[in-house]
């Protein structure tokens, strides 16, 4: 029996982990690299490490805190062999698979070969364009590359290597055939020390954003008989082939009747979440229970409704999905029915040294229609402010009629990006944008020390309407409003009126008839609201532009917030439009800068190794004469 259990890993899997072993019993020990995680203070107690893939610190913190089991988590040594065997050399219990079994699906090239020699189908061939870059030791969509055209494969390689390494430290990659119009099916399995394998359903993770999963559902819906008994049976396979122990996930592509094997992933899935809220099972009590050597049952339980999740990401959709940093001012989830995995909470700040993703959000319904109801509720209902975020995107997907319909495939978000974050969201932020208005300025009125009795905007003559301007995705919002007959009233917004304005935060207004209550809160730099239509921070807008903030003609800005690891110019260089100028790295994920233009370097302000702000002038591209 394991007494104490140390995680070698963060944030939201750390604490689902800590929360299953408070349940059987099991004493925790939490690794951590930063003073601001959340997860320590869950556990029983806290050993300090320099960083999460640290193999060797790791099992001496374990050894430095009596722990006699290690659980890896997902990311960062989830699935490195070489960390298994320290862990069990150091005479731990690890949870997971045998490192055999790690080793020879951690390779995804090796793992190709031998599923294919047990019979499951993969895919295969490099002549044929498009093609897919793959990291061979990693998955989570670092190292990958779509090339559609073979003049770009030699620079995506070397980028998709590049990434592979700094993410796995092994820069192999691959290349197979790209398939967009696939779904992404997945199987669960479970694997017991005597050879007992159980096939545990599948889910359907399709739609994906830079080939990572956003959404994830169990289980697959609109799947045939045959087709699913055939994912079973080569999960089954594949597990089979390295006598599989513990929790683990067959990938698979799905092109209409066509099945291709993926990957094996030795570990547990991020979205493990749906498939116990459908099975009932706890996956990693299943871990803990099969490392200490318990029999599964002859058969696992039958699946019974359906879930599904929505990894919510700090990142800006509409900008490539940059990253996004900041302190959350605002942070709650929480609704019935709504199961909430997250590594973070109200205070928290959010950098560039982990994964972007914040939360997970599950709902579970008797079927798939009950199911993104409660989740388009609780992301609707759900309280965020501080970091922008992929939320106005997710409520998008759930409410799309080809994602409600079930016509998913994995390139449907690149297709849908467009319509997807301009979601006919304007009319609900220009309401908020007038509750911030008129709400903020009673506030004003009402806390300052000089005439605060007198009413908002009063005049003993005719008053002339104020403005006031916010900035919300991208776009800028001019509110007008005015005093009159002793009340706050707008023209800007036809058809909707101030109904009551109140110091403590309500602003209620009047759209044609319907009352909506909308809480307004003035912080630094801008005014957080929610409303029937969920939660918007508004930015304001100053009244007169700040003559310092004027760039120089060619400037590269840094996209996102993040850390320069390549730079391919020295001041002075002659360059062409579309050549790469500086490499950004945050949250594992690499992004390439390049030349607006032809022309000369004629500032360069970045560096190898330094940190840079989202929009800090990194270069100054001069495109006047050629020198």
């Amino acid at each position: 029996m394991i007494r104490k259990l140390l995680v070698a890993n963060r944030g939201e899997i750390a604490r689902r982990i800590f929360r299953t072993c408070r349940m059987l019993g099991i004493e925790t020990v939490a690794v951590y690299a930063e003073k601001s995680d959340l997860h320590p203070a869950e556990a029983d107690v806290a050993v300090v490490i320099d960083s999460f893939l640290n193999a060797e610190q790791i099992v001496e913190a374990a050894r430095k805190a009596g722990a006699d089991a290690v659980h890896p988590g997902y990311g960062f040594l989830s699935e490195n062999a070489q960390f298994a065997r320290a862990v069990e050399a150091a005479g731990l219990i690890w949870i997971g698979p045998a490192p055999d079994a790690i080793e020879a699906m951690g390779d995804k090239i090796r793992a190709k070969k031998l599923v294919a020699a047990a019979g499951v189908p993969v895919l295969d061939g490099d002549e044929t364009f498009p093609l897919l870059i793959k990291a061979a030791a990693g998955g989570g969509g670092r190292g990958m590359r779509v090339v559609t055209e073979p003049g770009a494969l030699r620079s995506e390689l070397a980028a998709a290597s590049a990434e592979a390494q700094s993410a796995f430290g092994d820069g192999t990659v691959f290349t197979e055939p790209y398939l967009p119009q696939a779904r992404h099916i997945e199987v669960q399995v479970l694997g017991d020390q005597r050879g007992r394998i159980w096939v545990v359903g599948d889910r359907d993770c399709s739609i994906q954003r830079r080939h990572q999963k956003i959404v994830e559902e169990a289980p697959a819906f609109l799947l045939g008989e045959p087709t699913r008994e055939a994912l079973h049976r080569y999960a089954r396979a594949a597990a089979e082939a390295v006598d599989y122990q513990g929790a683990g996930t067959v990938e698979f592509l799905v092109d209409g009747e066509r099945i291709f094997f993926l990957e094996m992933n030795t570990r547990l899935q991020v979205e493990h979440p749906v498939t116990e809220a459908v099975t009932g099972l706890d996956l990693v009590a299943w871990q803990i229970a099969i490392a200490e050597g318990r029999e599964l049952p002859s058969a696992p339980p039958e699946p019974s409704g359906h879930a599904i999740e929505v990894r919510l990401y700090a990142e800006d959709p509409a900008n490539g999905f940059a990253p996004q940093t900041g302190r959350l001012r605002a942070f709650d989830f929480g609704a019935p029915g709504i199961r909430v995995d997250s590594g973070v909470e109200a205070g928290s700040e959010v950098g560039v040294r982990y994964d972007a993703m914040l939360s997970k959000i599950i709902a579970y319904g008797d079927d798939r229609a009950s199911a993104i109801r409660l989740l388009s509720d609780a992301l609707r209902r759900g309280v965020l402010h501080g970091v922008g975020t992929n939320l106005a995107l997710l409520r998008a997907i759930l409410g799309d009629d080809d994602f409600v319909a079930g016509r998913v495939d994995t390139a449907l978000l690149d297709r849908r990006i467009a319509v997807w974050t301009s979601a006919g969201e304007d009319h609900a932020v220009r309401k908020a944008a007038l509750a911030a208005a008129v709400g903020s300025a009673v506030r004003a009125a009402t806390s300052g020390n000089v005439q605060a009795r007198i009413p908002v905007a009063w005049r003993n003559v005719p008053s002339q309407e104020r403005v006031r301007t916010y900035r919300h995705g991208g776009l800028e919002y001019a509110v007008t409003y005015a005093a009159r007959g002793g009340r706050l009233e707008s023209s800007w917004l036809p058809g909707v009126r101030v109904e009551s304005v109140s110091a403590a935060g309500p602003v209620v207004l009047d759209d044609h008839g319907v009352r909506e209550t909308y809480r307004v809160t003035v912080v630094d730099g801008g005014v957080d609201v929610h409303g029937p239509a969920g939660a918007f921070d508004l930015h304001d807008v100053p009244k007169f532009a700040d003559p310092a903030a004027d760039l120089a003609a060619g400037s590269l800005l840094a996209s996102m917030p993040g850390l320069i690891v390549a730079l391919h110019v020295a001041e002075g260089d002659q360059v062409e439009a579309g050549a790469p100028i500086v490499v950004l790295e945050a949250m594992k994920m690499q992004q390439t800068l390049t030349a607006p233009a032809d022309g000369v370097v004629s500032a360069l302000a970045a560096e190898v190794g330094r940190q840079v702000a989202a929009g800090e002038v990194l270069a100054v591209i001069d495109s006047g004469e050629k020198k």
